[in-house]
Order: C-alpha cells, then sequence, then structure tokens
C-alpha cells in the first residue's frame, strides 16, 4: 500500500500544479472594457476603450477590434475609412465615425502574442446602439410676442441617458424636461450629452412667408390667377391667405385659386403662416386687375367693359 502511495503521490502533485497553473494563466489573460453599452446619434462619432492583460514572457504582436468572427475590422470595406485605432501598452481606443443604423451590434477587442496559444477576445464586448432623437411638447402657450413650451428630449437609448439642448446652436442646458421661450427667429433642438453637433431635427416658428402671384405679368378680368405661401417651419406651417383682413379659402400647400379674377378681386392681399411655436404674416402684395378690351366697328374704336 505504501508502495502504491510513493508512485501516486508525484503523480497527483503534478496534476495539482497543472491545475493551478491554468488557472492562475487564466486568471492573468483578460480584457476590461470602459462601459458595456454605448448609445450614440446616426452620423455622429463614438470611442470604444479597454484595458488588457497577459501573463509575463509574451509579446503582443496584434492588437484589433472585431466583431464575433475575431476578424480585424479594418479588413472590413465598411469600417476600413471609419475606424481608427489608439493603442498603447495593454490598452487600445477604437473611434468610429460617420455611424450609421447597421452599426448597432457588439464590438470586441483581440490581441495576439508571439506565441501559438497566446490569443485573446474579450467577451463579452460593447455593444453599440444607434438611435434617433426626437423632441416632444409636453406644454405649450403662444401669445403674440412669444411662445412658451415645455419640450422633453426623447431616445431608444436605455438606461442613464443624459441629454443637451442647444438654442440657436449654442448648448443652454441639460434639464429635461425643458422650459423656454422661443421668439419668431429662434430654433431649438436636443443632443445626447457630448454629441451637441449631431442635434435633433430643429424645432422652430415660420420664418417671414414668401409669396407668389402667377401670372406674375399683367392680370386681366377672366383669367385664372394663383396666390402662393411658403414659409420655412417645423413642423410644418399651414397657411391662411386674407383679402385685407377677411380670411378667404385655400388649398393644399397655401394656395388660393381664381378661376376667374373680375375687378372686385383687385386689392392687398397677405397670408399668414403658423405652427405650434408660432405665427407670422407675410408682407402684402397688391392685386391690380385690369379690365377685359372689347372691339366694335370700326375696328379701330375700343371701349372697357368694365
Amino acid at each position: 500500500m505504501r508502495h502504491l502511495y510513493n508512485i501516486l503521490n508525484p503523480v497527483l502533485w503534478c496534476y495539482f500544479l497543472i491545475c493551478v497553473t491554468v488557472v492562475q494563466n487564466k486568471a492573468d489573460w483578460g480584457v476590461t472594457y470602459t462601459t458595456a453599452k454605448i448609445c450614440a446619434s446616426n452620423g455622429s462619432t463614438v470611442e470604444m476603450k479597454c484595458t488588457y492583460t497577459y501573463p509575463a514572457g509574451y509579446t503582443v504582436k496584434e492588437e484589433f477590434w472585431c466583431f464575433q468572427d475575431d476578424k480585424d475590422l479594418k479588413g472590413n470595406l465598411d469600417y476600413k475609412d471609419r475606424i481608427q485605432y489608439n493603442c498603447t501598452e495593454k490598452s487600445c481606443t477604437m473611434k468610429m465615425a460617420d455611424l450609421k443604423w447597421t452599426d448597432s451590434r457588439e464590438y470586441r477587442f483581440r490581441f495576439i502574442t508571439d506565441k501559438t496559444e497566446g490569443k485573446y477576445t474579450g467577451v463579452p464586448g460593447i455593444t453599440l446602439s444607434i438611435t434617433a432623437l426626437q423632441v416632444e411638447v409636453t406644454k405649450i402657450r403662444v401669445n403674440e410676442s412669444c411662445t412658451k413650451a415645455e419640450l422633453k428630449c426623447k431616445s431608444s437609448c436605455t438606461g442613464d441617458v443624459s441629454y443637451v439642448w442647444l438654442k440657436n446652436g449654442k448648448e443652454v442646458t441639460e434639464e429635461n424636461p425643458y422650459i423656454t421661450s422661443l421668439q419668431f427667429n429662434d430654433s431649438i433642438c436636443c443632443a445626447l450629452k457630448g454629441q451637441g453637433k449631431y442635434c435633433s431635427a430643429s424645432l422652430y416658428p415660420p420664418k417671414l412667408p414668401s409669396v407668389s402671384v402667377s401670372p406674375s405679368a399683367e392680370i386681366v378680368e377672366g383669367r385664372s390667377v394663383t396666390l402662393t405661401c411658403s414659409s420655412d417651419a417645423n413642423p410644418a406651417a399651414s397657411y391662411t391667405w386674407y383679402k385685407e383682413d377677411e380670411p378667404l379659402p385655400v388649398g393644399p400647400e397655401g394656395v388660393h385659386h381664381f378661376t376667374s379674377i373680375s375687378s372686385e378681386d383687385r386689392g392687398n392681399y397677405f397670408c399668414k403662416s403658423e405652427n405650434q411655436y408660432g405665427q407670422i404674416n407675410s408682407s402684402p402684395v397688391f392685386i391690380n386687375v385690369q379690365c377685359k378690351y372689347s372691339s366694335f366697328i370700326p375696328k379701330a374704336s375700343l371701349y372697357f367693359a368694365c
């Protein structure tokens, strides 16, 4: 029995050393990401960062970011011109620009050493989600001088998300909801914090409307005439045409149409452009309706029919 123990003891001891060595080596390999999730706006730029460890006696030969296939993203035609690596001793950052909806997925860091068994991929990696930003109006009050509104920035991002509000292109607050007053020439949007350049669609009252009269040449009784009003606004504006102070029927896209204009239609016209953030009137346009000519014998004699 003692003879058998003497035989097995070195074997068991060797097995113990192998197990300990395996456990220790496994613990020596690792990748630590600064975050598990990133939510970013379409078209923006993000950075993914990590640090990594490996046992002594190895030399890192390659380091790169990849998908689940462990292939360097720089070999991917859709990514090679949009990503940059900045890797130093045991740390690596990937900068990705011009984000697309299809970029929403998991990204991993992988490094390869000078030894066959010396390869490691950090799993799980960083999950990137691309989002669109929306501004929701929760309260609003419109008066002649300005509009007071309570606005809320929304996205598909989950977890603790911070937003920033930009008014006329300048950051003003991180409050959400945000209460503000809007003048007719103001615009406002929201962005993810740190990505102010990539704002939601700006909201603003209508700008000064432009009006057109067609045909623009001499307007004669009985002809067809169209008045058109347009204005830059978001949300899109609705329009009302007025003769003096009397509202007129308006067709689609701010158009008022005379099928057969008469001398009674002569006068000043203007249009009002409005959305939920405000309203503004165009400059007036005067329509002068010329009388129709009629001819009698002798042909040289003419008279006005109106």
